[in-house]
């Protein structure tokens, strides 16, 4: 009698445990919904992490980390969702993984998920980010593949913003594969290839007359040449 009345007691715990637990998740359910109304990003995330915590699923990791990178907290989105290269990962989770990584300045680790963005979803865009974080490595051959790439197939549509200045621009996305061709080009012979760089940048000027990192990339590969030649001058002295 007394383990049938402990068996009792202790099906009736389990039955109200689960029943708190049914209303906590209700609970920040409706908070979750009623934080997005709202527009409260800390409240989103407070919310989303009480459900990962109450009802875990990939799902809602995958979405509390891509806000984390939203909000530029890419460290946090990171230890949501890991580092490591999952072929069952979501689109989602690819994303975050690579923006975050890039972001953080490690882009020998970002390249392999931006690759498998690519491979999920060939486009100009990605294409882009794989030749510019290529050309951080000094890797010039992977580079101009895509750099070949995005030019061949980027659309008059599309666009890239730069941030230098203290407005934010857009030039064309071609413009911009064409800076990119002419820093790779340099990177090749850093004192051969001053000129045929220039000429590059001189050519997407003419495309894109607003384009002020062109410039400022033109002014510092002509400072460089002037230094050159002086020091040639000098030896030859």
């Amino acid at each position: 009698m007394k383990k049938l009345l402990g068996l009792i007691l202790l099906m009736s715990s389990f039955m109200v445990n689960a029943q708190s637990n049914s209303e906590l998740i209700s609970h920040y359910e409706a908070y979750y919904e009623q934080m997005i109304k709202q527009g409260d990003v800390q409240g989103i995330i407070n919310a989303m992490t009480h459900l990962n915590v109450l009802s875990p699923s990939q799902a809602r990791k995958d979405t509390l980390a891509y806000i984390y990178m939203d909000q530029g907290m890419n460290r946090q989105a990171l230890n949501t969702i890991g580092i490591e290269k999952n072929p069952n990962d979501s689109d989602i989770a690819i994303q975050v993984k690579a923006l975050s990584l890039k972001a953080l300045k490690r882009p020998q680790l970002a390249i392999p998920f931006f690759e498998e963005m690519f491979k999920r979803d060939p486009n100009p865009l990605v294409a882009y980010e794989l030749a510019e974080l290529n050309i951080q490595l000094r890797k010039t051959a992977e580079a101009e593949k895509h750099i070949i790439y995005g030019l061949a197939n980027s659309k008059d549509d599309m666009k890239k913003a730069f941030f230098e200045t203290q407005t934010p621009y857009e030039v064309p996305l071609k413009s911009a594969f064409m800076y990119l061709n002419a820093l790779n080009v340099y990177n090749k012979d850093t004192k051969a290839n001053i000129d045929a760089a220039v000429d590059i940048l001189d050519a997407a000027l003419k495309e894109s007359p607003n384009f002020n990192m062109i410039q400022i990339t033109k002014n510092e590969l002509l400072r460089q040449k002037q230094v050159l030649q002086a020091q040639e001058s000098q030896s030859k002295n």
